[in-house]
């Protein structure tokens, strides 16, 4: 196996494992600052309880997620030395403002975590989620736009193979950025949300503790709320990524859609099979003129084909399935959310039966691999570039000897972090009665008082 090969195993292995941390850790705090909100203006335990429970758990994911962006950090220099040499100097800043970002989110989910019932007016704790929201996300705006500046590069001139006259604003702002971290930030709430409502189902179907049930309810009820909120923005992003697409890197969007001829009136393409050597979509379901109007609002929008494209600057066309994925996962969960709400508001059926309990217990784990399916669609739609128009990954690749054993060694790293992570929280909670916690937290009939 080529060393190229072997690098972007490791890499994709790593940024795969660390999407689902660093997904729970930009969208987990929105829905604590929700829990807490409702606790305190209802004046409800039950949702205060939520708060304390989901930020107890969402210490451990933080603590994983250090050591894998840990990682990550190291292996740009380890793999890619190339990509660092050059591109390191343009992409500092926002690496170092994401390190502040997460210290700063940190420092104040450790105050917010020791400060429970310390103070006389409630709301100045719920106060501490600010910072907190805002660290967490400005983490995921800081370190997408390195990914950005990847797709879309800006802020230098290239002389003798060489960056000169550098910007590291105009870098950071590249013309992708304000798109991918809209796209980022709102698929993380999103996830978040519909996690934290899987578990609430699943605690719903087991029913271990009877006592537990109204309070898996409400929390299934806020997070499907939460949920469809923020699918709709995702909804939204998806929209806006179309149309960058399509005036900026044309063939990502067309290797995305197995699009080859470029022509107005452009159908979208879902599923299908693709015969590369005749060019031929079958068994795909087709939106006439669908992808036309995405990239620009219009039927006779001009889509660019592969045709038009040099052979070798085109993505892997297996990138189409990922789409698909994403696309169907993302849709389930909203298809899923408003079922609930339309069973529970027009309906005499019971919203919380069995059958639908499993529904929305699967919008949580298809949600995490929209995000995965998502992830690895950007990342090889950038192929075969890792500075798109400036450097390959082949010429970015390290020539060190070994990375056959780094592979299995993060593997086997990442098997027992992503093992010991799934048994504490399971540990933390399995046996632990949500009332009984309420109780310990607020005594007894605390909310009829």
């Amino acid at each position: 196996m080529d060393e190229v090969l072997l690098g972007r195993i490791i890499t994709a292995s790593t940024l795969g494992f660390h999407i689902i941390f660093a997904t729970i850790g930009v969208g987990i705090p929105i829905v604590i600052m929700v829990m807490e909100f409702l606790g305190i203006r209802k004046k409800d335990s039950q949702y205060l309880t939520m708060a304390r429970r989901i930020a107890k758990g969402f210490t451990v994911t933080i603590a994983v997620g250090v050591v894998t962006g840990t990682i990550i950090g190291l292996q740009l220099s380890l793999i890619w030395p190339d990509f660092m040499r050059l591109g390191g100097q343009i992409i500092a800043l926002p690496l170092f403002m994401e390190v502040f970002a997460f210290f700063f989110e940190a420092i104040f989910l450790g105050i917010f975590l020791y400060t429970w019932d310390r103070f006389k007016n409630p709301w100045h704790h719920w106060l501490l989620n600010i910072p907190i929201v805002v660290g967490s996300t400005l983490s995921a705006v800081f370190i997408t736009s390195v990914n950005s500046f990847m797709n879309t590069p800006s802020g230098f001139e290239l002389s003798e193979e060489m960056f000169v006259n550098i910007d590291p604003i105009a870098a950071m702002m590249n013309p992708s950025v304000y798109v991918r971290v809209f796209h980022v930030v709102a698929t993380a709430y999103m996830t978040a949300a519909f996690i934290i409502a899987s578990i609430a189902a699943f605690k719903l179907i087991k029913n271990k503790f009877q006592k537990d049930a109204e309070y898996h309810k409400k929390a299934l009820k806020v997070t499907m709320s939460i949920g469809i909120a923020t699918a709709l923005l995702t909804i939204l992003a998806g929209d806006f990524s179309a149309k960058f697409l399509h005036n900026e890197q044309p063939e990502k969007l067309a290797a995305m859609e197995w699009h080859y001829e470029t022509e107005p009136r452009a159908d979208l393409v879902l599923f299908g099979l693709l015969d590369e050597e005749n060019q031929e979509v079958n068994y795909a379901l087709r939106i006439p003129w669908a992808l036309s109007f995405l990239s620009g609002n219009s039927f006779d929008t001009e889509v660019t084909g592969l045709n038009d494209i040099p052979e070798d600057e085109h993505p892997p066309l297996v990138i189409h399935y990922f789409f698909d994925l994403m696309v169907v996962f993302g849709m389930y969960a909203l298809g899923v959310a408003l079922l609930y709400f339309i069973v529970k508001k027009f309906t005499k059926f019971n919203e919380h039966h069995p059958a639908l309990l499993y529904l929305y217990f699967l919008t949580g784990p298809l949600s995490m691999m929209a995000i995965e399916a998502g992830w690895f669609l950007a990342e090889m739609g950038r192929q075969p570039w890792i500075i798109r128009g400036y450097m390959r990954v082949s010429e970015a690749v390290t020539n060190a000897d070994g990375l056959g054993i780094v592979l299995v060694s993060f593997i086997v790293l990442y098997a027992v972090l992503g093992f010991t992570c799934s048994y504490v929280l399971v540990k933390m909670f399995n046996n632990n009665s949500a009332e009984s916690s309420r109780e310990e937290y607020y005594g007894e009939g605390v909310d009829e008082k």
